[in-house]
């Protein structure tokens, strides 16, 4: 398998360097998500290939950076890093899921509310881009609390 370059990946809107961690960790998952939104198999590709290009290690080590620079402590954070990873490339698989995922049949009586929940466009008004604005909401302020205790 080819080795997969992930520096396309890694380019947030704003420069992650001058923020605080929690900004920063944002910026980088936006832009993951945004990335693998837009080329969905690659997610399997980066679950299941080596990594060995520099770029990919560059990556993961200025994400790790920013967080040792928050005041995460050095056993904590790739546990960090790979739980926001994790949660993009969920959210950018339930960006490209088909639109008729579940039929009226299989959800009987809530058809109306799951259709609506798994509406598949990604737009201001999506179900998905509600559930990845919600989910990383909670996602990070549930990692302030965290840190908060830890101090």
């Amino acid at each position: 398998m080819a080795d997969i370059d992930v520096r396309v990946f890694s380019r947030p809107e704003e420069s992650p360097e001058n923020v605080s961690w929690d900004r920063a960790l944002e910026l980088w998952a936006r832009s993951y998500l945004r990335a693998f939104a837009g080329h969905p198999n690659l997610i399997r590709l980066l679950a299941t290939t080596s990594i060995r290009d520099l770029s990919t290690y560059e990556m993961y080590d200025a994400v790790i950076g920013g967080l040792r620079r928050g005041g995460w402590p050095q056993g904590q954070t790739v546990a960090v890093m790979r739980s926001v990873e994790a949660f993009v490339l969920g959210s950018a698989l339930d960006i490209v899921a088909p639109g008729d995922l579940i039929t009226q049949e299989s959800a009987g009586d809530g058809f109306a509310e799951v259709q609506g929940a798994l509406d598949p466009r990604f737009d201001a008004n999506s179900s998905a881009a509600a559930s990845f604005e919600f989910g990383l909401t909670s996602l990070i302020q549930g990692l302030k609390h965290q840190l908060e205790a830890l101090s």
